[in-house]
């Protein structure tokens, strides 16, 4: 512990973010990351409590009161070496996580958290600047090859942790470019990336193989999620072809609201919006964008993925931004006494929001929700909602509330609610009650499904979850996997 007092002398200092109307030009990231003065004096405010609850906050168990330390005491390259033993990309959690270890640190019992994301965040940029981060390619091969269905982050962490291991490992994605939910449903001016490209490098100078546009099983006819895929390949070829295989897509499904008014023009998934412009940024040429351009814009969704509508909607220029969120209106401030050291119930108020309030053009709503859609020559120009409240443990209707919206674009952003089921049909997986790869996360046998040497991990046997999870499950998985084909393993779990 290098600063005994530090966390009753120094306060909490928070990243900056550059000024709005500069931010809104354009799509980079306009977070500013803390100086090393700055990071060392949040360091010092660690009280290396003995009983670290951030560590158990943190999906990934990072081992937090060490790296702070070692930023307190300038030793950058031992903190990366801390952070890199737990997590294999602390640039993706430091830059979108939402940081479930602030929640559980003791400082936040009567004060502000440790700032452990802005940390992170800044051990992992210097490393990168003073080149630390290296391949690791593994000094024995095994002879032994494992298929990753899927690139986003637990495909990536589960890739990497095999070909460290000595495993031949090939990634298998359908999109034209690696990355998966990563890539495609979160904003650039959030998480640009050229982070994933750095990755994408390394991993291939640790011999991890990707094969992009190439779909696995089959898709259903209709459906909306993104796939650019030009080559099919079965299951079963990969199961001839590789010792073991690892699914590890993403729970791309979206969840609709089927209420009258569904088919007009003009009501889409967010999941067919972001990827859009995302593809738009890296240079893809597309007809037909969907864009929010002068337009009023409904966004039905409270959470991070309706956030990055609206931030989104705003850049394109929107005329107003409205968004619902069906359950109440959180407090401002948790009751830290009952729920620490939890993820609290609060109201959060994103930069996205931020940005539109600032234009004049953003309204949200509570505990509402829609019962239909109105338009006119096939067209959406309107909604009908009606205000909701909890009565023994369901939401009814409030009579009288009924409230018409004008709407050139709503967008749909209410979770996930499986990964598509043909991938795991190609395979004939079983599922669980919610459409998930039916498979545990035991530290013996985890991750492997009913059909030998076929594996989950991630969104496709967890269901929506954070980025962090994902490393997690991808990290464990791959030590399941290793010890199927090694009958031991040497990898952290």
């Amino acid at each position: 512990m290098g600063k005994v007092t530090g966390f009753m002398e120094y306060e909490r200092i928070e990243e900056g973010y550059k000024p709005v109307p500069e931010r809104l030009k354009n799509y980079k990231e306009f977070v500013v990351g803390l100086t090393d003065a700055q990071a060392k004096v949040q360091g010092a405010r660690c009280m290396d409590c003995g009983t670290p609850f951030c560590n158990n906050g943190c999906p990934v168990n990072n081992i937090i009161p060490d790296f702070n330390d070692l930023v307190y005491s300038g030793d950058w390259k031992n903190a990366i070496t801390v952070l890199h033993s737990t997590n294999n990309f602390p640039e993706f959690t430091g830059r979108i996580c939402p940081a479930p270890c602030e929640a559980a640190c003791v400082v936040n019992v009567n004060g502000d958290a440790v700032g452990i994301k802005s940390i992170e965040h800044a051990i992992i940029d210097k490393a990168w600047e003073n080149g630390w981060v290296v391949p690791q390619p593994a000094k024995v091969k095994t002879g032994k090859k494992v298929a990753v269905v899927g690139s986003g982050p637990a495909g990536f962490a589960a890739a990497q942790q095999l070909a460290r291991a000595g495993h031949d490992v090939t990634v298998f994605e359908k999109n034209s470019r690696l990355g998966g939910l990563l890539r495609y449903g979160i904003p650039d001016f959030k998480f640009e990336k050229s982070h994933i490209d750095r990755r994408v490098a390394q991993m291939e100078a640790e011999g991890v193989v990707f094969k992009t546009g190439v779909l696995v099983g089959s898709m259903p006819e209709g459906t909306k999620v993104t796939n650019d895929a030009k080559t099919v390949i079965s299951a079963e070829q990969l199961k001839a072809e590789f010792d073991a295989v690892l699914l590890t897509g993403g729970s791309e499904q979206s969840r609709d609201l089927p209420v009258p008014g569904r088919e007009l023009d003009g009501i889409h998934f967010a999941m067919e919006f972001l990827p859009q412009q995302n593809k738009v940024n890296a240079g893809d040429k597309l007809k037909g964008q969907l864009r929010a351009d002068g337009k009023h814009v409904i966004v039905i969704g409270g959470g991070d993925t309706g956030s990055d509508c609206v931030g989104t909607s705003t850049r394109h220029g929107a005329a107003s931004v409205t968004q619902f969120e069906v359950m109440p209106q959180p407090p401002e401030h948790e009751n830290k006494p009952l729920v620490w050291p939890y993820w609290p119930l609060k109201l959060r108020t994103s930069s996205s929001h931020d940005e539109s309030a600032e234009q004049g053009i953003l309204k949200r709503e509570f505990a509402i929700s829609t019962k239909a859609f109105t338009g006119k020559n096939g067209k959406i120009t309107g909604l009908t909602t009606v205000h909701v409240e909890m009565k023994d443990g369901k939401l009814v209707e409030i009579a009288g509330t009924e409230k018409e919206y004008k709407a050139d674009l709503v967008l749909l952003a209410m979770g996930f609610v499986n990964p598509v089921a043909t991938v795991l049909d190609a395979f004939g997986i079983d599922k669980d009650a919610r459409g998930n790869a039916k498979a545990t996360d035991a530290f013996t046998g985890g991750y492997a499904t009913n059909v030998d040497k076929v594996f989950a991990a991630g969104d496709m046997r967890r269901g929506q979850s954070l980025v962090v999870w994902a490393i997690r499950e991808g990290r464990q998985a791959a030590r399941s996997v290793d010890e199927y084909l090694m009958g031991f393993s040497d990898l952290p779990r």
